[in-house]
Formats: C-alpha cells, structure tokens, sequence
C-alpha cells in the first residue's frame, strides 16, 4: 500500500537536487506533488518526467508569493497534507564583506519564506492533522568559516522547528526537520555562485572531512524527508535529523 494514497504534498524549491528527489520519492509514494521555483522551464522538465507530480512558479523569498502558492494547491488540489520547506539559499560570505542586501537575501529565502508559508498553510494542516518538513544544514549547528550568515538562517529554522512542533502538537501537526550535509547538487554554483575550480576545490576538502568518504547524493537526504513525513514516523516530532555521513561528528 503506498503511503502517501491521495495526499496532497507541497514542496519548495523541486526543480532539482534534493527537492526534486524528495519529490519524486513522494510521487512514488503515490502522493499528488507540487513543486515550486522560481524557474518554469525547469520545473515544467521536472515535473514531466514524474506522474503525479505538478508545478507552480513561486518565490519563497517573495513574502507576496507565500498566500498565493497555498491559495492555488488547496484551490487546484483540493487539500494539503505536507509542506517541505526545501528551497534555500546561501553564499560564502566572510564578514568582512557581508552586506545588508546579501544577509537579507539569505534569511528572506532561509526563515521569512518557510515562515510565512507554514502560516498560510496552517488551517489546511490542522484540517488534514498533517506535517511539515524543512530543509536544514550540518552548519544550522556546526560552526564554518565565512559561513555565517547561512549557518544562522539554518540555525533560526531548526529552532523554528522545534517551537513550532510544541506549538501544533495539539492539532496533530507534526514538524522536523533534516540538516543535510555536502551533497551533489548544483548548489555550490547556482547558490554559493563559485566557479568551477572553487567548486571542485570545496568538494575535495569536503571529501576528506565526511567520515564516510564522500558527498551525499539527493537520494540520501531524500529518502530521510519523505520518511519524517510519513506514518513511520507518527511518533516523532520536534527532531533535527542530521544526515552527511558522519561530519556533524567531526
């Protein structure tokens, strides 16, 4: 019996990486999934190669955008059962040269956007006791260099996490999160906007540094969400999952 039979599942930033394997591990599933991003033609590939699975375009760093994505999933789909707030955004960004636009960026996008949409999403999770899933990182609580700004935004949403699964558990509404550590996404150049050599140069010291030997892949993280979201876990709420092949215990 597939888990998700008739359930409606939202899920921020699904045109590739983590999102899109997420999503796809829920249509699988048999849920009807909604990705979002800000880019058509992408989400429009993604969503095609996968039944069950639709799109809309949405910012999640976009305040005006949060009312509207729910507004059109409830109004299109009939419902909502889970939320995953995976879209994210990042830079290596050392003090030194941190600018207000740049911060602002990050938290609009990392805690203002999943915010907002778990607020317009409420009344629809109370109605079908559902859940919601964000996207963390290793650095929401392991310290990094240059990577403050980020490591805070991700910090800020595991202990939104944890407030908000005191606060809804009497509704029924569960909520946790999974800290995902180096995976093979497109990340570090759509987001972290380095250049190829930057990019391989992180990855090898990456590497070196996961106990396991190497960066995860979509699946791994994938399989972790679709999971917390699922009957398996009815019991647990209010958790960080950690999962990067052993760097939180480095």
């Amino acid at each position: 019996m597939k888990q998700f039979e008739n359930k409606v599942v939202l899920l921020t930033g699904g045109g590739a990486g983590i999102g899109l394997a997420a999503a796809a591990g829920f249509a699988r599933q048999g849920a009807r999934v909604v990705i979002t991003g800000r880019r058509e033609e992408t989400l429009e590939a993604a969503s095609r190669g996968h039944p069950g699975m639709d799109y809309l375009v949405a910012d999640a760093g976009n305040p005006a955008d949060a009312e509207r994505t729910i507004a059109t999933v409830v109004s299109r789909w009939g419902r909502l059962d889970v939320l995953v707030n995976n879209a994210g955004a990042g830079a290596i960004l050392p003090l030194s040269q941190a600018s207000s636009e740049q911060i602002t960026e990050i938290f609009a996008v990392n805690v203002v956007g999943p915010s907002l949409l778990a607020t317009a999403a409420l009344p629809h999770l109370k109605k079908s006791v559902g859940t919601i899933v964000n996207v963390s990182s290793t650095f929401g609580h392991k310290a990094a260099a240059s990577l403050s700004h980020y490591a805070a935004s991700k910090a800020a949403l595991e202990h939104l996490t944890r407030c908000w699964a005191l606060e809804l558990a009497a509704d029924g509404i569960r909520v946790n999160a999974v800290a995902a550590g180096p995976t093979e996404t497109d990340f570090l150049t759509e987001r972290m906007k380095l250049s190829a050599d930057q990019v391989e140069s992180v990855k090898a010291q990456e590497r070196t540094r996961i106990p396991l030997g190497r960066r995860g892949l979509p699946d791994d993280v994938a399989s972790c969400i679709v999971s917390l979201a699922s009957p398996v876990a009815a019991w647990i709420t209010g958790q960080v999952i950690t999962v990067d092949g052993g760097l939180d215990a480095t």
